[in-house]
């Protein structure tokens, strides 16, 4: 059993990783704590302090707890507001803590497009402009070229979370372009478990979601991969073990 924890802010769309614990197999365990938010608001203050050390520290201790083997800050924008050497210090800060692997899901992002061999990439976010672009910087620290950026303006987590498979799919239309690679949809607030096949059928190219490249990122924290077809291109490249 490899067990993997995650540390996801407030209430929105956690119930992605039960739907994905069951579609990786028996093996896998995901133990999601959820860590105080404060202000729900897409505000680059408000989500610097969404990820501050102190707001984290009791969910990485129940995390060790539990016996997970890494953890991941499972929150896009609780990272990349922090830019490259902020969330590396964010990052270092948890595994010193938690004494496991640990990693954030803006680097997650940025290591799922180089798996799936995306040098380009369109990002879709619900984000607000302003902080969209920040995710946008990010990658591009990390070597990954954004081709464009479509920004629907939400403000909350909590209202993104409400979104159904029409409005995922929208935005992931919205933002693709004929040059991108890829498709990047940010927001672990985004249900996007369940359409994962679909949004890749629709575009064409791989999507990857934000709680799909955390899962993904714990799994190589722990040098697991596992082929599941149900949770897109990024779950089927070699070397595998099928599922």
């Amino acid at each position: 059993m490899t067990a993997l924890g995650f540390l996801y802010p407030g209430h929105s769309a956690e119930d992605d990783y039960p739907r994905m614990e069951q579609l990786l197999g028996s093996d896998v365990r995901l133990d999601l704590v959820h860590t105080d938010v404060g202000e729900d608001a897409h505000r680059v203050d408000a989500l610097r302090q969404k990820g501050a050390t102190e707001r984290l520290a009791d969910g990485v201790g129940q995390l060790r707890l539990a016996g997970v083997e890494a953890i991941v800050w499972a929150s896009t924008s609780g990272g990349f507001v922090h830019g490259w050497e902020g969330a590396q210090q964010q990052v270092r800060a948890l595994a010193t803590s938690a004494g496991t692997p640990a990693s954030s899901t803006s680097f997650a992002f940025v290591r799922a497009a180089g798996e799936v061999g995306a040098a380009r990439v369109a990002v879709g976010a619900a984000y607000p402009d302003d902080v969209a672009a920040l995710f946008a910087d990010f990658l591009a620290a990390g070597g990954v070229r954004v081709t464009g950026v479509h920004s629907a303006g939400i403000v909350t987590a909590a209202e993104v979370g409400a979104w159904g498979e029409a409005e995922v799919l929208a935005l992931a239309r919205a933002a693709d372009s004929p040059e991108a690679q890829a498709v990047l949809l940010p927001g672990t607030a985004l249900h996007t478990a369940a359409c994962l096949p679909e949004l890749e059928k629709e575009l064409g190219k791989p999507v990857l979601t934000a709680n799909q490249v955390t899962v993904w990122e714990a799994l190589r924290l722990t040098d697991r991969r596992v082929n599941a077809p149900g949770l897109g291109t990024l779950f089927t490249r070699e070397p595998v073990v099928q599922v």
